[in-house]
């Protein structure tokens, strides 16, 4: 699902990702650890098409997701591919306050100019399978931790995307609405067959994936 070779990222003298590279399996969850600022996020950033690599021609970069090379697509090429085949979940949900949960969960859906009732069907369809049946229209500030976090996973589904980036997706919450989301991440997998990639600090999370990647000083230092 995931091929990458050689991605460097610098910013002026500093190095901050040095020649990484990686393969994920399809329906594989892999997690990736290590302390902060040893380049996580830089990497789940660029994997994800949020940020690019550093000189990808001079460092004969290259980043496959789904035999698609994302370090030769134009800024509009990487939008559309990003819609349509990367789901992202994050520490701090991003939903739009200004909208309810039903609207946040289909906006990537209505960028994808899906119409809006089967945008609104299938957002339906994965609210009531996350349990959120009874919250449709209720804004972020009426959720709870757990459940705003649901809807961003929700959002995160809705266009079925073939590989889902998640940045710290359980660092906000407490350790009950915690355990569900880990559990709910391999379901997913189990029944939708997405594949997963996890930047985390919670170690019970790391050792339940079923690959462990540790990162130090802008490589991986093993894997686990």
């Amino acid at each position: 699902m995931i091929k990458a070779t050689n991605i460097v990222k610098k910013y002026g003298e500093l190095e901050v990702l040095k020649s990484v590279s990686l393969e994920i399996a399809e329906r594989e969850i892999v997690s990736i650890v290590g302390a902060s600022g040893a380049g996580k996020t830089t990497l789940l950033q660029i994997l994800g098409t949020l940020e690019k690599s550093s000189e990808p021609k001079k460092y004969q970069t290259e980043i496959l997701i789904n035999n698609q090379d994302i370090t030769k697509l134009s800024d509009r090429e990487l939008s559309k591919f990003r819609n349509e085949n990367i789901g992202f979940i994050f520490q701090f949900h991003q939903l739009l306050p200004e909208f309810n949960a039903l609207e946040n969960i289909c906006i990537p859906a209505f960028i994808r100019k899906t119409n809006k009732s089967e945008a609104e069907k299938k957002a339906k369809e994965l609210m009531s399978y996350l349990g959120l049946s009874s919250r449709l229209h209720h804004k972020p500030n009426q959720l709870s931790g757990g459940e705003q976090q649901r809807v961003a996973v929700a959002r995160a589904l809705i266009n079925q995307p073939k590989v889902v980036f998640a940045d710290e997706p359980s660092g906000n919450l407490d350790s009950k609405n915690a355990e569900e989301l880990h559990d709910l991440f391999f379901k997913l997998r189990d029944e939708f067959g997405q594949t997963f990639v996890i930047v985390t600090h919670n170690e019970e999370l790391a050792t339940l994936t079923d690959r462990k990647l540790v990162m130090h000083d802008g490589f991986f230092q093993n894997e686990l």
